[in-house]
This record gives C-alpha cells, sequence and structure tokens, in this order.
C-alpha cells in the first residue's frame, strides 16, 4: 500500500509543499470530469483500462484529479478532461483520493491550454442548473463502495447521480444485469460505457437525500 495524503477535493495543493510538480504559474481550481488511463494498467480483456475521473485543479504544468484508481510516482498517464481535451504526463503526487501529474506539452500546445484555462477562469459559472425531474447532477464528495451479491465491497468513483441512476467508474467491470449498491442504494447495471457503468436504481430516490445515500460510505 502508498503512504497517501488526503484528497480535498475544493482546496487541493493550496497549502505549500516541496514536490517537483510546484510551479510558479497561477494555478486554478476546477471541477471537470474526463477519462485517464494509467500506461501499461491493462484490463481483464487485454486492453488498457479507463477510468473516470475529475480535475480539481490545473496549471499550464500540471494538473490534480480526483480518481478512483492511481499509479505509483512516475507512471505514464493519458488524460482526456472535459474543456481542457488531450493531456499527456507522468504522476508526480500520488494522494489518498488522486493523484497530480505533470503535463507534456510543447510551447505551443501549452499556449493553447494556457489560453483554455484562462476561459474557464472568467467563466467560473460555466455550470448550468438543470431541475428537471431525473436531472443528473455531480456529487461535491464523488468516492463511495459499490457492495456486490457476494458481499464483497470495492472502492468506486461516482461521475454523476440522479433519482433513478447513477454513473461510476470503479477497478471492475461488472455485466449488464449484475445487481449492486452504490453506497446505501441498490439497482442494476443497465449501460457499460468508456470509462465505467450506469446503474439503475431499483426505487426512486429523493433528490435531497440521494446524494448522502449514494456516497456513503
Amino acid at each position: 500500500m502508498l503512504d497517501a495524503e488526503p484528497l480535498d477535493l475544493l482546496v487541493i495543493d493550496r497549502q505549500e509543499h516541496k514536490v517537483a510538480d510546484r510551479r510558479a504559474e497561477e494555478r486554478i481550481y476546477v471541477s471537470l470530469p474526463g477519462r485517464y488511463t494509467l500506461v501499461g494498467c491493462g484490463n481483464a480483456h487485454g486492453g488498457s483500462a479507463q477510468f473516470s475521473c475529475r480535475a480539481v485543479n490545473i496549471s499550464v504544468h500540471g494538473i490534480a484529479v480526483a480518481a478512483p484508481v492511481t499509479g505509483r510516482e512516475g507512471a505514464a498517464v493519458l488524460a482526456n478532461i472535459e474543456q481542457l481535451g488531450r493531456l499527456k504526463g507522468s504522476i508526480v503526487r500520488v494522494f489518498k483520493l488522486g493523484f497530480a501529474m505533470t503535463i507534456e506539452a510543447s510551447d505551443q500546445e501549452r499556449e493553447v491550454l494556457a489560453t483554455k484555462i484562462d476561459w474557464i477562469k472568467r467563466n467560473r459559472d460555466f455550470e448550468i442548473l438543470d431541475n428537471r425531474l431525473h436531472a443528473r447532477f455531480v456529487p461535491q464528495h464523488p468516492f463511495s463502495l459499490l457492495t456486490l451479491a457476494d458481499g464483497s465491497a470495492v472502492s468506486c468513483f461516482v461521475i454523476d447521480i440522479s433519482v433513478g441512476g447513477a454513473a461510476v467508474s470503479a477497478d471492475i467491470a461488472p455485466g449488464v444485469g449484475t445487481v449492486l449498491a452504490v453506497g446505501g442504494v441498490v439497482g442494476r447495471v443497465v449501460r457499460l460505457f468508456a470509462g465505467g457503468f450506469a446503474v439503475q436504481f431499483i426505487e426512486l430516490q429523493d433528490r435531497k437525500e440521494v446524494e448522502g445515500l449514494v456516497t456513503r460510505r
């Protein structure tokens, strides 16, 4: 087991640390969904395992993500982050609930990234509230446990939630129809997608309570 620090999704890296990825340029705090692959980490089918994640802070030289599966320092990572695009680099710091990675880029690519970061900074309220009955939303604390039919438990990353279901990423690939519990809510896997799977709850949940039930550990 790696000795890992806790990852605060809102204030990660605000304290001063002497680490390899420390840079003088501004680092902004975000909440951007994405997917990533740990290079050399395969799945049961012999392909590259892909997981969902959420970027929590970003600069032109590095990014920190909340993620269900981490690698060791130095491991190569390929990530695709909403609004930022495809990023590649290596892990420089491992946290309890994610990791920080460098961003490898040419000068021109870094200029483009800087422009994207500046746009995000100037448009902090890009998230639109949607109050439809089954609207999906991103949980504030996206980590939970999956409980399988045999009683075993697996850590997972909750991508989003609605009153009727959740999208989840974990280091397992349950088949469609698999019955399991996400936190304290029982459901059935109804769809697989790159980086995770969708779970439909057996019963509709109360909008005010569903986040607490799903992210209960």
